[in-house]
């Protein structure tokens, strides 16, 4: 089994940031995020009642686990959630993310 996998964030202009992230520590794509300086807040440190981590997933989407239904309703509150919104603390690094691409939201800054 790899140990890492590469996780990609888009930027407005469309340029994509490699990041790559251990699968064997637990981490969430927020905490990665966090851990390569993006400015995710995530204010409730992961614990999906505050969606300031909301990204929105590029490539890969089908491969994420189910939504959880705190998840779920946090996602219908934002004004900018789309069909491919996730709370990225909610996601699990794990090898099946391998390749996954997501957009930092505004709700996020």
């Amino acid at each position: 089994m790899k140990d890492l996998i590469n996780i990609y964030v888009e930027q407005e202009d469309g340029e994509r940031i490699t990041l790559e992230a251990p699968t064997d520590m637990g981490l969430s794509v927020m905490e990665v995020l966090k851990a390569n300086e993006f400015d995710v807040q995530a204010l409730c440190g992961g614990m999906a009642i505050c969606a300031t981590c909301h990204v929105e997933v590029l490539q890969n989407e089908e491969e994420l686990p189910e939504m959880s239904d705190d998840e779920a309703y946090m996602l219908e509150t934002l004004p900018h959630a789309t069909a491919n919104s996730r709370l990225s603390c909610q996601l699990r690094v794990t090898p099946a993310l391998e390749g996954l691409v997501v957009r930092i939201m505004p709700e996020a800054h």
